[in-house]
């Protein structure tokens, strides 16, 4: 059947009901940008309703809804007409105009996930809410094979059958997958990053950060799985809700973390790689707090079983935001990673006025507005440090006072760096307050 003709349409509604043409007219143009409208997706005509409707079309909406339902079941494009009358279009239009921006598109958000047609998160892909042409075809594709599957009428497990559109060889991509376009954009996006000094040191990464970095061989992360083994039976608290000291103890012992300043370790406290170890451990998801235990979750059991898991996992923790930092403490940590990772000691004085150099060819700015100086670096360093030091993966030959040794990272430590920045590089673009 060929596929309806937009002009026709419209011409055919204008002798039929012309009160209505402007706005079906109106209402195509936004939704189908002068496409034919075989090419659009019910994914499509949910986004118009619900929210580019609302937000940017003026004038009646309840009216250009009806006006495009009406030319959609001029169509034969009943399903998709049947959405523009629907109850849900009714009371997402008004939600907008009583309630505002906010709350209708919380309402749009809930009424696009129950449609079923919204390709999920998964494993392997977060998805953007700011995607780049790649992810864009991509998330249309599987927007249309979910749809496809539901109006079959089979059972869809909506996550596998994203998981196996991304993943599988397409012959219009080249024999390629659509989640392999994905990383390529995003990885080729990071690098090229915001300024000159910035791309000339991220440059060499985009080669080197294409597949996945797997753990060394022999044993590493060795503190993580101490700490999530002893979860299995229950970690004992204090009652400020610290590590027990027998725990710091056996963590001293076995791990030989230098106390600050030669400090006797009796609390956790005194221990500072230990604290940032089991913050990390709970970031992670793998711990959680039950009275005065600390015990394993399934994702930390899960952790445990799989050592890949808990690589890509950890590695993936070594650049997360803190909590309260900014997206410039967060850029500091990256660049020194990326200075560090082929090894060679730096002293912390050349580290930070190289990390500071790059910043400010970037555009930061510090806290007072001026150029970021070696001192304002000082806070996010200290935070990188601690995460290499829970984990093993940074040289201290058990000096006394680590913070101020020079850094070196460890053989695993220059395989978590790659893992850990492909994980930066990779991470889907969110707007402002969305992650």
């Amino acid at each position: 059947m060929p596929a309806p003709d937009v002009a026709a349409l419209l011409a055919e509604l204008e002798r039929s009901e012309p009160d209505v043409a402007e706005s079906a007219r109106l209402a195509v143009e936004w939704l189908a940008g002068g496409e034919a409208l075989e090419t659009i997706s019910q994914l499509d005509v949910c986004e118009f309703l619900w929210h580019t409707l609302p937000v940017k079309v003026r004038g009646d909406r309840h009216a250009i809804a009806r006006a495009l339902g009406e030319l959609l079941r001029l169509g034969g494009m009943n399903r998709y007409a049947a959405l523009c009358d629907s109850a849900a279009t009714e009371r997402i239009l008004r939600v907008y105009a009583r309630e505002g921006e906010e709350a209708g598109s919380a309402a749009y958000h809930q009424a696009l996930e129950a449609t079923g047609v919204l390709p999920p998160d998964i494993p392997e892909l977060s998805w953007s809410s700011i995607m780049g042409p790649e992810e864009m075809g991509a998330h249309v594709a599987c927007a249309a094979a979910l749809e496809l599957a539901i109006v079959a009428g089979d059972p869809v497990d909506r996550e596998e059958l994203t998981r196996r559109w991304l993943t599988a060889e397409r012959p219009e991509l080249g024999g390629d997958c659509w989640l392999h376009r994905v990383q390529g954009e995003r990885l080729n996006r990071w690098v090229l990053g915001r300024g000159s000094a910035r791309r000339e040191l991220a440059q060499p990464f985009e080669v080197r950060l294409h597949a996945p970095i797997p753990a060394p061989d022999g044993p590493c992360l060795e503190p993580l799985r101490w700490l999530l083994d002893l979860a299995r039976t229950g970690i004992r608290l204090t009652e400020r809700l610290n590590l027990a000291t027998a725990v710091v103890q056996e963590g001293a012992g076995r791990f030989a973390w230098p106390p600050p300043r030669g400090r006797v370790v009796r609390v956790e406290a005194d221990l500072p790689p230990l604290t940032a170890l089991r913050e990390l451990a709970v970031e992670l998801r793998a711990v959680r707090r039950s009275g005065r235990r600390l015990v394993l979750t399934p994702t930390g059991r899960a952790m445990l079983d799989d050592p890949r898991r808990l690589w890509e996992a950890a590695t993936s923790a070594l650049l997360a935001p803190a909590q309260g930092e900014r997206d410039l403490d967060v850029s500091i940590r990256e660049i020194a990673m990326m200075m560090l990772v082929d090894g060679g000691e730096v002293a912390e004085a050349e580290l930070r006025d190289r990390v500071a150099e790059v910043v400010n060819g970037e555009g930061w700015r510090s806290a007072g507005g001026g150029r970021v100086t070696p001192d304002d670096l000082a806070r996010p360093m200290a935070e990188l440090r601690r995460r290499l030091d829970a984990l093993h993966l940074r040289r201290t030959d058990g000096l006394a006072s680590p913070s101020g040794a020079p850094w070196l990272l460890t053989a695993a430590g220059r395989s978590a760096a790659l893992a850990a920045l492909r994980a930066q590089a990779l991470r889907p673009r969110q707007y402002a307050g969305l992650g």
